[in-house]
């Protein structure tokens, strides 16, 4: 969908079994009357509350990978100890969670030369941003925690900022060290400018095999004042995009969208997973607020949790 913008373009700038049964459920009306539970059969496998930010599951910093820097956007991602002074990562207070805590990450804009390693925008000030990134994965190639398959869920609150690009997505394993060809699954990459509105993607990156899948998704409630489950329930051969737990529809056909991952049968014979992200990004393809109000020189997301059922 035109202007939902992937950090590539930004950058450089399902299983037969559940299709069937998802278009069933769809179509029955006596069905369609029963909630639709993506979690159901399955078993909670990870459930990360973020009562810290605990560095033996979330490695911080640039994205993991050998393609490039890692960079993308208008900010350099932090380190787990944080960037030019300032620190992204905090466990707060939030009476709006399960546990009471959230993790905040946080975009501050630092107005001055950064030196940040291997950050592009050190010296461009409206790229002098620090904010944050969390990944499950480190650039040797390291999988600190991954899954094949299964329901993937986080539930945050996205900020209402003009250059705001919060998302939570996935990458195989095998695209760190080998990059020429990837698996990325955007759950949800969110543009605080629109507040019910957010997109979802499947993009299969590199030849042979490139295919790209993407929707935007409008929502009956503006997304940037609250908390909300953004999930993906990935069988294998297909994804499936979920909203509050229920199954993103097709505008045109009213059904379930579900996309068939082109790489199935290498992601198995590889024995390949995927690592999922958590990014406070900023946008570099829309205009830099000039000037720029204090009111916006730094702004947040929070994390209630993030979930995986197989």
């Amino acid at each position: 969908m035109a202007g939902l913008i992937t950090r590539r373009h930004l950058l450089m700038r399902g299983s037969a079994a559940l299709s069937g049964a998802l278009l069933a459920h769809s179509a029955n009306p006596v069905l369609a009357e029963e909630a639709f539970d993506p979690t159901a059969g399955r078993e909670l496998v990870f459930d990360e509350v973020f009562a810290m930010l605990d560095p033996g599951v979330w490695h911080a910093g640039p994205k993991a990978t050998t393609y490039d820097s890692g960079f993308y956007g208008r900010s350099a991602f932090a380190r787990i100890e944080g960037e030019e002074g300032f620190q992204p990562y905090a466990i707060v207070d939030d009476g709006d969670t399960g546990n009471g805590k959230a993790l905040q990450i946080s975009a501050r804009y630092m107005g001055r030369k950064m030196n940040v390693p291997n950050y592009y925008g050190n010296d461009l000030p409206e790229f002098q941003w620090i904010s944050g990134n969390i990944q499950t994965a480190r650039s040797d190639g390291t999988i600190l925690m991954g899954w094949r398959d299964g329901y993937f869920e986080a539930r945050m609150k996205f900020p209402a900022h003009p250059l705001s690009f919060p998302a939570f997505w996935l990458m195989n394993g095998r695209s760190i060290l080998y990059p020429k060809t990837s698996v990325e699954i955007d759950v949800v990459e969110h543009k605080g400018f629109e507040r019910d509105l957010y997109g979802t993607y499947l993009h299969e990156w590199g030849e042979p095999g490139k295919h790209h899948e993407g929707i935007g998704v409008p929502t009956p409630v503006d997304i940037t004042t609250g908390y909300f489950r953004y999930g993906m329930l990935i069988d294998r051969n297909t994804c499936m995009p979920c909203f509050e737990r229920e199954p993103v529809l097709d505008p045109k056909s009213g059904n379930p969208v579900i996309w068939t991952i082109g790489r199935s049968g290498e992601l198995d014979e590889l024995n390949d997973v995927f690592w999922p992200l958590i990014t406070m990004a900023l946008r570099s393809d829309v205009p830099f607020p000039d000037p720029l109000p204090e009111e916006q020189r730094e702004t947040a997301m929070r994390v209630d949790y993030m979930r995986v059922y197989r």
